[in-house]
Parts: C-alpha cells; structure tokens; sequence
C-alpha cells in the first residue's frame, strides 16, 4: 500500500466512531505533528456525533469552541445532547472529554430539505488548479524542519492535496493583504455519502484558514517563532459537493489585535457555486526567541 493510500485509509479511520451507549460516542486520534490533537479531528468527529442521533435531516450549521489541547495518544469521548427536534430543524449539542474534562463543546443545527430563495457571492477569479502550485512545492525543503507526522499530512502524499493560487507560501516574509485563495481535493476512493462530506470538509476546513491573519504582518509559521491555536470554528453547509474535485477555498482576515486573529472563508466548487461558509478566531503570539538564537 503506497504513502497516498495508508494517509487516506488512516483519515477514513479517524472518522469512525464506536457507539457506547445512548447518546455516547468514542473516537480515535492522530498524530499529524501538531502536539496536540489537531482541531479539525475534533470538529468532525463532534459532527459525526451528532449526526448519529439524527434521521432524515443533515447538518446546515456548526459553532465549537476548543476549550483545551487534546491528547493525541488518548481516544475522545462524545456525549450527545438532543436538544429539540422540530418540524423542520433539529438541534444537538456535543462534548468532547478527554481524562475527565471537557476539550471541546459544540452545537449543530440540522434541516430538512426544502426549496427557498437563493442569492451567491461570485467565486474569485483565480487561476484553475493545474495552474496553481502544489504546496509541497512553496514549501521547499523548509517541510524537512516540520515534525514527520506533519510532513506526511501535508505533502502530495497525504489524504488532501492543495494547490495555492495566493497567501499560501510560509517562507514569504513581506507583509501582504490578508487574503488567502487555495485549491484543494481529496485523495483516493470513498463513498459518496453527504454526512461524510460534511464530515471531512469540517476537517479540511481547519487548515490554513486562521494563518491567514498572519499574512499582514510579514511573519511565517515554519521560520518564525510563533504560537497559533484555535479558539473557536464555525461553519455553514450551503449546497450539495463532492470531495474527490477540485475546491477553491477563499480566505480573509478582516481584524487581528489583543493576541487574537479573525480569518473567514468561502469554499467553492470548481462551478463556482458557494457550497460552504467558514469563520475562526484564533491566538497568535509572536514568542520571544532565546536569547543569542537568530531568528533571520
């Protein structure tokens, strides 16, 4: 089994819970180099959770805050709250445990399907994917100085491949507007299942969307001395999509200050049609070097 299939099979595993009991859900998790479970795992599983406990409805909008890293070598337990189920929406409410104490909190929102009034922003005029450059390739051999688990996620190898079109090279250290645009799609054979969509684009979402706030201020997460970490996620599911073609996902961050920034997207099919909406805010601290180490 090649690199490309082991990281695929391997993120299809992260999405497999095991049902406790009631209302209660347990998942694995991975490490990918980020010295603690990374964001998007818990947001898709949480979602997973979720949709376990609802029939005939699929999930339109999700809002969860990380309230402490999480142990990469320990699983995660789900308790699921169901809040209400109405004619049209049902509500659910989801806690991530770990070691007895919560890491995570999140509520979902799920609808039936109905017909209604429809309205887009116009997806950004961007070069098409064969023409955008792979990010293994931005990275040079600065990837060599990621953690390895990372390295593998990241590079053609991994379950995603991205492309940048701009905002998206870490060794660029010159100050830029904070707007990010990216192409990025599924390796490998799955099912095309609509709870499954959700689920791994709510995971795909959580890279690269709140180091768009950096992008003004002319520093980089591989050559600077830099703390990031997710406060919040939300995100909103527009139309149906599939995974294994090609996204472009259309970033901004429109305010960083007091030690947090704010970045927004837009993911759009190759169709243009909008098919979701992401918004994080996140810490960002620039760290003291030691003394005597150059930063340069």
């Amino acid at each position: 089994m090649g690199r490309q299939s082991e990281a695929f099979v391997e993120l299809l595993q992260l999405m497999q819970l095991e049902a406790l009991e009631v209302n209660l859900f347990r998942g694995v998790s991975r490490d990918i180099g980020t010295q603690r479970v990374f964001g998007g795992q818990i947001l898709a599983q949480a979602l997973l959770a979720a949709c376990a406990t609802v029939e005939g409805r699929l999930p339109h909008s999700l809002h969860g805050y990380f309230l402490r890293a999480g142990d990469h070598e320990a699983p995660v337990v789900y308790q699921v709250d169901r809040t209400r189920d109405g004619r049209s929406f049902s509500s659910r409410r989801v806690q991530a445990i770990q070691h007895g104490r919560p890491i995570f909190t999140f509520a979902a929102s799920f609808q039936v399907e109905e017909e209604g009034l429809e309205h887009q922003f116009t997806a950004p005029d961007v070069p098409p994917p064969d023409e955008a450059t792979p990010i293994e390739q931005l990275q040079c051999g600065d990837i060599e100085k990621l953690p390895v688990d990372l390295q593998r996620w990241l590079d053609r190898f991994g379950p995603f491949e991205f492309r940048a079109v701009r905002g998206g090279d870490p060794n660029d250290r010159v100050p830029r507007p904070p707007f990010k645009d990216l192409w990025f799609r599924l390796h490998g054979d799955y099912r095309n299942d609509p709870v499954m969509n959700r689920a791994l684009l709510a995971y795909v979402s959580d890279f690269h969307l709140v180091g768009t706030a950096t992008l003004p201020h002319g520093i980089s997460w591989l050559r600077d001395r830099l703390m990031v970490a997710s406060l919040d996620h939300a995100m909103w599911f527009h139309r149906e999509f599939r995974l294994d073609d090609w996204l472009l996902y259309a970033c901004d961050s429109p305010n960083s200050g007091g030690g947090r920034g704010l970045s927004r997207g837009m993911i759009f099919d190759r169709a243009g049609r909008l098919v979701a909406s992401t918004a994080q805010e996140g810490v960002i601290r620039l760290l003291r070097s030691p003394e005597g180490e150059d930063q340069t």
